[in-house]
């Protein structure tokens, strides 16, 4: 593998950031527009949970299926299955009165999303060179922030008041249709897999294929410090999931003890500028990280500086009021505290570099319960505890994760491995060797 960064990479980045912008079109106000529908707020988390729930089980899937079945090829179908549920729910669920029907519809369209981003991870592991991992991760969450984040916020929010919701939410389909149709050009450009012998999997047949997607799994009981490093990848984007559900009530509402100091499309304006910032942050953690070593960077700019930032967003508003410039303040902490996990699609293959497929597979499915559990937190706790206390539970989390990062000692660029890993060690012997601390 060379050491710089495939030139045919750049492609996927514009597909994952075109993609991104239609399925983010929803993000920010989806919650609020349940509400206004009927349904409670309990109701909107509870899609939202339903929606990550899915996400997690694909997540887990396509680290092997993109190997099986090449990662282009797999983002090229997603990317189609998710354009067709979009339809059926803008046309049918939202409109249907159904709360069952629209858990049905959102939650099969949730399963697209993570096969299409999560392919393009695999395809990254796969042609970058192991000292450039995090780099080469760090432009693909550049890549995702500007699409989820900025302009996939930034535009409803200046639609919304002119179109209003269901217009807005169809304005998402040409985004996710000019990833998916770049995603097939580059398929058919670069030749589809772009696989190495090092990653593929060990075999053809269905059998050897199962096991290979349950070691996706099996991997967490098999190797401690992945295990480890799955539970501080579930806490690490809590508010990335959690703040969307509940934020728009708690500065736009006096639901649950919401302080209604913004409009929504305020609101969305914020969530966009933490987004814009996370561009530029993700490259320079990428870069950092591979310059001076993951876990530090992830421990105490990752997890406490997020801490930090889910209370300044919850206290900053009963402070201040409607300041935008210091809930900016908190916005622009929280882009630089959360994209400090960059690295972490770098250590998981380097704490099994004889598993590659599985690792990418256990940080996917990490990364869907994620998105599954900071909504699903949200709707156990708000009506006990309000949104304060879903703020609180966030922080304290983040704080768990801080002193589980300890726990992972990965071979990693910038830092001279303490305990060397033998090249021809086993996925689970060399991360015993170099991370059972």
């Amino acid at each position: 593998m060379s050491s710089r960064l495939p030139r045919s990479l750049i492609f996927g980045y514009a597909a994952i950031a075109l993609f991104m912008t239609g399925d983010g079109f929803e993000l920010t106000f989806l919650a609020r527009y349940l509400v206004d529908l009927g349904y409670t707020p309990v109701d909107a988390a509870l899609a939202f949970s339903v929606y990550g729930f899915v996400a997690a089980i694909a997540a887990w899937c396509s680290g092997v299926i993109a190997e099986m079945f090449g990662a282009r090829r797999v983002m090229v179908v997603a990317g189609i299955a998710w354009l067709v549920l979009q339809v059926v729910l803008l046309s049918v669920g939202l409109n249907s009165g159904s709360l069952p029907l629209i858990l049905l519809i959102y939650g099969a369209r949730a399963a697209a999303y993570p096969m299409f981003i999560y392919s393009f991870v695999v395809l990254i592991a796969q042609t970058v060179d192991r000292s450039r991992l995090a780099t080469a991760m760090g432009w693909y969450w550049a890549a995702y922030s500007l699409g989820i984040g900025v302009l996939g916020t930034y535009l409803p929010s200046w639609l919304l008041p002119v179109l209003g919701e269901q217009l807005t939410l169809w304005l998402a389909l040409p985004w996710v249709a000019s990833g998916v149709l770049l995603a097939a050009w580059s398929a058919r450009r670069y030749g589809g897999t772009a696989q190495t012998a090092q990653t593929a999997p060990t075999g053809t047949e269905p059998a050897s294929r199962l096991r290979e997607l349950a070691r996706g799994a099996t991997i967490l009981v098999e190797n401690r410090p992945i295990l480890i490093l799955a539970v501080v990848r579930v806490i690490c984007n809590l508010t990335l999931f959690g703040f969307p559900v509940i934020m728009p009530l708690y500065l736009s509402t006096t639901t649950y003890d919401g302080v209604g100091v913004l409009a929504v499309t305020q609101w969305m304006q914020l969530w966009g500028l933490m987004f814009a910032v996370t561009i530029v942050t993700n490259v320079l953690w990428g870069r950092i990280g591979d310059r001076f070593g993951w876990m530090r960077q992830m421990r105490w700019y990752g997890c406490v500086g997020c801490a930090v930032a889910t209370l300044s967003f919850y206290y900053l508003p009963q402070w201040t009021g409607p300041n935008m410039w210091a809930l900016s303040a908190a916005a622009v902490l929280l882009a630089v505290a959360v994209s400090a996990f960059v690295p972490m699609g770098a250590v998981f293959p380097a704490l099994a570099p004889g598993h590659t497929g599985a690792a990418v597979s256990a940080h996917n499915l990490a990364a869907g319960v994620s998105t599954f559990l900071g909504p699903a937190i949200a709707m156990v706790l708000l009506p006990i505890a309000g949104i304060g206390g879903v703020c609180w539970a966030y922080a304290v989390l983040y704080l768990i994760g801080a002193g589980l990062t300890v726990f992972v000692r990965p071979d990693q660029p910038g830092i001279r491995s303490r305990r060397p890993v033998p090249a021809t060690a086993s996925a689970s012997a060399s991360a015993s060797a170099s991370a059972s601390a």
